[in-house]
């Protein structure tokens, strides 16, 4: 192993391990803080500075992607107008690994005198921070990942990963599904599979529409036109069935020269897997892979063809 990833092998230990070592520090009053931000009726706002605020304005992102309204607010603006988004229904969350952050003390006053709970998270149980917070989440490390034990890595590590523990204990309480992460990633390919159902995405031009006594040789052809490796087989406006790439195939072998003048009734699969147009992709996607076919037909409520959705129009 080279030298360079020696050291990154011992960085990752020991930010690993910095995680590992918060478990045992968990108690009543990161409880406490999943209680105060449920009760909460206004926003989390988190602060910090240096590499704490950017801690913080991660884990308001995450908060805000996950069910709880939050931002970022700098300390250092705060004396310059930004006390003014403060409100008596919020919430603060201040950061600072040493908890004695000249800065991030100064508007402590100011959330005591107007009743705002404060939650300190900082690796000095005894700071300033952890005595005039609500409740102090405790973050301590034994040594920063840093070869010289000065930047903060497994400190910035750690306090990351509280703010996703929080989060996700936050997303339980909440009930918060994968509809409602849907809903605050609605550019994502999760919110696309989520929230988009198969009438947003269905096919319904040109579709390779097969009478049942059609024969094979000229059904061939308009499945080929079709692009979509199947025809549908409808009577009417019944439909029987489809007939696939696969089924062609197995016709092929199993009737070699009188393939050509079979119907397509006789090769084709009956009762094909059909959704209503108001089926969520993720929705389509699982039967797809549960029942290892690549496409399905939409039908309204008389199940009467509409379209079909195959697995290049889920990921659309």
């Amino acid at each position: 192993m080279t030298p360079n990833r020696q050291i990154a092998e011992k960085c990752l230990r020991d930010e690993a391990q910095a995680i590992l070592d918060l478990i045992p520090q968990l108690d009543e009053n990161f409880d406490k803080a999943v209680d105060l931000i449920l009760a909460c009726t206004g926003k989390v706002i988190l602060t910090g500075v240096g590499k704490s605020g950017h801690i913080a304005a991660k884990i308001a992102a995450t908060l805000s992607s996950t069910g709880t309204p939050s931002f970022y607010i700098n300390p250092l603006d705060v004396f310059h107008g930004d006390l003014g988004v403060i409100t008596q229904n919020d919430i603060v969350v201040g950061i600072s690994n040493s908890g004695q952050t000249d800065e991030l003390l100064r508007f402590v006053p100011f959330l005591l005198d107007r009743h705002i709970p404060l939650i300190g998270i900082s690796g000095n149980a005894s700071s300033l921070l952890a005595r005039y917070a609500t409740c102090h989440i405790t973050v301590r490390v034994e040594v920063e990942a840093c070869p010289l034990n000065l930047a903060p890595t497994s400190s910035t590590t750690a306090t990351l990963a509280i703010g996703d523990a929080l989060a996700c204990a936050l997303m339980e309480a909440r009930k918060f599904g994968p509809d409602d992460f849907a809903r605050y990633h609605p550019g994502g390919a999760l919110g696309h599979r989520l929230l988009i159902t198969a009438q947003d995405v269905m096919r319904t031009e040109d579709l390779p529409i097969l009478a049942p006594h059609m024969k094979l040789g000229e059904a061939i052809i308009r499945i080929s036109n079709g692009m979509l490796g199947l025809g549908i087989v409808i009577d009417g406006q019944q439909i029987l069935g489809i007939i696939t790439d696969g089924d062609i195939r197995r016709a092929v072998n199993k009737l070699q020269e009188r393939f050509f003048n079979l119907p397509v009734e006789q090769a084709m699969t009956p009762k094909p897997i059909c959704v209503a147009p108001t089926a969520k992709v993720n929705e389509i996607l699982d039967i797809l892979n549960e029942r290892k076919i690549h496409a399905v037909l939409v039908t309204d409520g008389n199940g009467q063809l509409m379209g079909v959705v195959d697995n290049f129009r889920c990921m659309i």
